[in-house]
């Protein structure tokens, strides 16, 4: 894609913004390679989504320094660092779902700031909720046929068939795994709606914007 004088001025004051960028999509790397090493593919395929994501903005404008807003990029490396410290768990799934959020997050904000897509507050707080649900409901539909038809245990405790008991309790369970899917999602269209939407028009003009580049 041809750069323009617009463009070039855009990528003159991002300079930082892509430094910290690039410094932190490294330590998502890093997380991917340790996701593959601990054989945790659910970790894998979003720390991937992350990455990708988050380049295709320098690819597409063939410039390292076009760039997703660094804070962006660390909310979704906080829940992975959180899942590293505290391993499986409830905690390592709420951060999953952190992170799930925060790729959507990173769509809302490369829609709403590189095309002539616009976003208004309540469009993107609903966007980034219904897409972590979405998904969290996805993976939970995958888990349940995986226990059901190859004896794995993601949902249940042992292979099916399974008392009453044991399945109203992985029920519960479920139920409160989309609870947090939710609030992870509210988090993401929040953040959002309260800062990025804020300071984008000085941080990130978009590219199809009239006038000169901030």
């Amino acid at each position: 894609m041809a750069r323009s004088g617009q463009l070039d001025a855009l990528l003159e004051d991002r300079r930082v913004n892509a430094g910290i960028g690039w410094a932190l999509l490294a330590f998502v790397a890093v997380a991917t390679l340790e996701s593959v090493l601990d054989t945790d593919w659910v970790w894998v395929v979003i720390s991937a989504f992350v990455v990708v994501l988050a380049a295709l903005p320098a690819v597409i404008y063939r410039s390292a320094r076009v760039m997703v807003p660094w804070e962006v990029l660390l909310l979704a490396t906080l829940p992975m660092l959180a899942r590293s410290l505290a391993g499986p768990g409830t905690l390592g799934q709420v951060a999953a779902y952190l992170s799930v959020a925060a790729v959507a997050l990173i769509i809302a904000v490369e829609l709403d700031v590189f095309t002539a897509v616009r976003m208004t507050t309540s469009f993107a707080v609903v966007f980034v909720v219904i897409a972590t649900m979405a998904t969290a409901g996805s993976w939970a539909v995958v888990q349940w046929l995986s226990d059901i038809y190859l004896g794995t245990t993601f949902i249940y405790p042992t292979s099916p068939p399974v008392g009453p008991a044991v399945d109203e309790a992985a029920l519960e369970s479920l139920m409160w795994d989309f609870v947090a899917a939710t609030a992870a999602g509210l988090l993401g269209g929040l953040v959002f709606a309260l800062y990025f939407r804020e300071r984008s028009d000085t941080r990130l003009t978009p590219l199809g914007a009239s006038g000169e580049g901030k």
